[in-house]
């Protein structure tokens, strides 16, 4: 639970029920996200296709698979990351969402990011990059490259669909998620050092005393 009273619980409900624009009237369920959601890593990808639609989860299709993929053989914990997207329900023929659908949709994911307090974000393809990082933003030209915002590092990637379409892609995409990973490490030894430093000036004010 965070301020203001919310929760994971409020969340789901609040997003099973929304009716706020018009991919609600189509949609067989909502998908709100998978993972860990205390996890320090948050991939944000754009919106459900059809198999995320039919199983309530994101990333279960054939571009689901792929990133599974990747974040096992990159030796990714299972506790390390959520998935969730732009939009929590489908756009018909898995079109990208419009802007007014995302507007609507971002603080879910707004909350979302609230609760699991990531230190990094991944943002997924073009959509989410318009919408975290900034519309004169390009994928092509940022992908790989760190901003830091509030304290939290993010960094733009592939969608892995992309992956599905241009075989050229794979190899910048594995490279990315590679950086990401070092990353986790790095802050998570950061961490460890941070703690035992508290932990050691614990020890030495009770000596003192």
């Amino acid at each position: 639970m965070i301020s203001g009273g919310d929760n994971w619980d409020k969340l789901i409900e609040d997003v099973g029920g929304c009716r706020l624009c018009g991919l609600c009237e189509t949609r067989t369920n909502v998908v709100v996200g998978r993972g860990c959601q205390s996890g320090s890593i948050l991939f944000i990808g754009e919106g459900p296709g059809e198999q995320e639609d039919l199983e309530g989860l994101p990333f279960v299709g054939r571009a689901g698979k792929l990133l599974d993929s990747a974040l096992s053989g990159l030796m990714f914990p299972d506790d390390s990351y959520y998935i969730a997207n732009i939009v929590k329900c489908r756009p018909p023929k898995n079109r990208a969402p419009t802007d007014d659908e995302a507007g609507l949709c971002l603080p879910y994911l707004r909350r979302q990011t609230r609760l699991i307090s990531p230190k990094i974000i991944i943002c997924l393809g073009a959509v989410a990059v318009r919408h975290i990082i900034g519309r004169e933003h390009k994928i092509t030209q940022i992908r790989g490259a760190w901003f830091e915002r509030k304290g939290i590092y993010i960094m733009p990637t592939f969608h892995p669909a992309a992956l599905l379409r241009d075989d050229n892609k794979k190899v910048p995409m594995w490279q990315d998620l590679k950086k990401a990973r070092q990353r986790y490490e790095a802050m998570k030894d950061e961490g460890m050092k941070d703690e035992g430093m508290k932990d050691e000036g614990m020890k030495d004010e009770g000596m003192k005393v």
